[in-house]
């Protein structure tokens, strides 16, 4: 386990992260691309302290959904959202939020690693510099230390990031994410290009994060899906409506288990999708 190394971060305990309290909330949220439905009615909660996982096929909006979450999407040409998203009981549309403040509250870790091309430190030290944070070299170190990376680069941290490995650069991208003190953590298929046994490391370091923040993941593996999450939502592409949907939800045994809709069941039974 992690020791929790920042006064300001309680990690809360298994059983509160079964208390089911949102730290966001979407409601009736739409999306689409010009004349492209991405997404249409999606309404969840996603609860404070826990991983919930974002599973389906590809095409059903996952991604772009994750990409809402913090104002991301409004990047990408042409994308309409209509509907709400609630962060801490604030709207995140509301005209006086900062974009700058909500990405650093809700910050994203991307499909293929992403490192600055500058050394090892400067990827942590220099957005810490850019929010003002104090103590910057201290909060590099331990932001570090606290994905698994310090003794691996303790000797390397002034030489390029682009010289480590795959896993070592998400690692230092998930490094870099919670050195801005972030509420939330957003990971868009963090493991799909890494190697077992890299894939093993950041799921480890998940579930050790996890109660510090809030984790959504989105991922087209089932059983890494099965092994990190508390809650999960299965989207799908509703051919008939041309969109995506969410068509089952709950717990993570709730839905490899017990769902209810024969879809679902057939995909994560492997017979579907």
């Amino acid at each position: 386990m992690i020791k929790n190394n920042y006064p300001w971060k309680n990690k809360l305990s298994d059983d509160e992260c079964c208390e089911s309290i949102p730290i966001i909330n979407v409601k009736d949220l739409n999306l689409s691309y010009g004349k492209h439905k991405a997404f249409e009615d999606i309404s969840l909660n996603i609860n404070r302290g826990c991983v919930t996982g974002i599973i389906g096929p590809s095409g059903c909006g996952k991604s772009s959904f994750v990409h809402c979450l913090n104002r991301m999407i409004e990047l990408y040409p042409n994308s309409n959202v209509d509907g709400d998203i609630y962060f801490n009981g604030k709207s995140i549309f509301d005209s006086r939020v900062s974009l700058m403040d909500l990405r650093k509250s809700i910050g994203v870790v991307f499909q293929e690693p992403t490192p600055l091309p500058l050394s090892v430190v400067t990827n942590i030290e220099l957005p810490l510099k850019e929010h003002r944070f104090d103590n910057v070299k201290e909060r590099a170190i331990q932001a570090l230390k606290d994905v698994g990376l310090w003794e691996e680069v303790k000797d390397k941290l002034h030489t390029p990031a682009n010289n480590l490995s795959g896993g070592q650069k998400q690692r230092l991208c998930i490094a870099r994410t919670i050195a801005l003190e972030p509420e939330v953590i957003l990971m868009d298929e963090p493991c799909s290009s890494l190697d077992p046994i890299s894939t093993e490391k950041i799921e480890s370091l998940i579930h050790n994060l996890k109660g510090r923040y809030t984790i959504l993941i989105v991922t087209h593996n089932l059983a890494q899906a099965r092994r990190i999450c508390d809650y999960v939502y299965a989207f799908w592409y509703d051919e008939f409506e041309g969109s995506g949907k969410i068509l089952e939800s709950g717990t993570c045994s709730d839905v490899f288990e017990h769902s209810k809709n024969q879809i679902i069941r057939d995909y994560v039974g492997g017979l579907k999708g």
